[in-house]
C-alpha cells in the first residue's frame, strides 16, 4: 500500500466509480474502459497512480495465455480506503449542487 496522495479529478473519480458499481469485486482494465469511456492512455496512468496510492489493487490473471488464447488481462480492485475516498470526493461534489435555486 503506497503513502502517495493523489488528486481526485472528475476522471480518477469515474474510473473509481466503475471500480465501485456493479457486482463484479474486480474489474479488467478493458472492463474499466468500456464502462468510463477513458482512453487507455488516460486510464492507465490513473490506475497506476490509484495503485501506488493505495486506493487500488490489482492482479495478473493466473492462467496462462497460450491457454487462454489471447494476451493475459490485469485485474483491478478498489480498496476499503479507496471505497471511502471515492464516497468523500462524491459527496464534496455533489453537496453544493442541494444549494442551487433551480432544482
Amino acid at each position: 500500500m503506497g503513502t502517495q496522495t493523489t488528486q481526485l479529478t472528475t476522471q480518477t473519480i469515474k474510473v473509481l466509480a466503475a471500480l465501485m458499481s456493479g457486482e463484479e469485486l474486480e474489474l479488467s482494465g478493458a472492463q474499466i474502459a468500456r464502462s468510463t469511456q477513458l482512453a487507455s492512455g488516460t486510464l492507465y496512468p490513473i490506475l497506476m497512480r490509484l495503485e501506488q496510492a493505495g486506493l487500488v489493487e490489482s492482479r495478473w490473471e493466473v492462467e496462462e495465455p497460450s491457454e487462454l488464447g489471447r494476451p493475459r488481462r490485469r485485474f483491478y480492485r478498489v480498496t476499503g480506503m479507496g471505497a471511502r475516498k471515492a464516497k468523500a470526493a462524491i459527496r464534496n461534489l455533489v453537496a453544493p449542487l442541494g444549494d442551487l435555486a433551480w432544482r
